[in-house]
């Protein structure tokens, strides 16, 4: 593996970890605020993280590269509202989805074909990705930030489970 590459993908492993830290920071502020619902999405969420991180972690390995790790930054803590934190959520993943294009770009440069083909996963997860959180921001929108319509959408959110992809299983 290209040197070049490898500190990219350990780049992106330090990404990976923070987005996971940055999801549990969140779902302690819907714990504190009796959102279980919202609370059990955004740990599910962390996990997600947390796996696309593994898969970062094992492919450098795959690879024959030296995985490193680095300091986790400092999430917020400080939330406004449950919109507040979906918008974050939103505009997190976006962030994320540049991080992932700017890979690939490395990659078609070095014309690293295996990396591209890895990539391709997650590229089409963070479509999945900003199109679910585009969704909630709409759904909380329409609740309401309290009353009945909040609690429902709590319930739904709720029932989320974590599903690794087939090749973490």
């Amino acid at each position: 593996m290209d040197k070049k590459m490898e500190t990219a993908i350990n780049k992106q492993i330090n990404a990976e970890l923070y987005s996971a830290y940055l999801y549990l920071s969140m779902a302690t502020y819907f714990e504190a605020e009796g959102l279980e619902g919202f609370a059990n999405w955004m740990k599910i969420q962390a996990q997600e993280e947390m796996s696309h991180a593994m898969k970062f972690y094992n492919y450098v390995f795959e690879r024959g590269g030296k995985v490193e790790l680095d300091a986790i930054g400092n999430p917020t803590s400080k939330f406004d509202s449950p919109l507040d934190v979906f918008t974050q959520v939103l505009e997190h993943e976006k962030e994320v989805t540049s991080l992932i294009n700017g890979l690939y770009e490395l990659a078609l440069e070095l014309k690293d074909y295996a990396t591209q083909s890895m990539l391709k996963w997650f590229i089409d997860e963070q479509v999945e990705e900003e199109d679910s959180a585009a969704k909630i921001v709409d759904k909380v929108k329409l609740a309401g930030e309290k009353g009945s319509g909040l609690y429902m959408l709590d319930k739904e959110l709720g029932g989320r489970t974590f599903t690794p992809s087939a090749d973490e299983e």
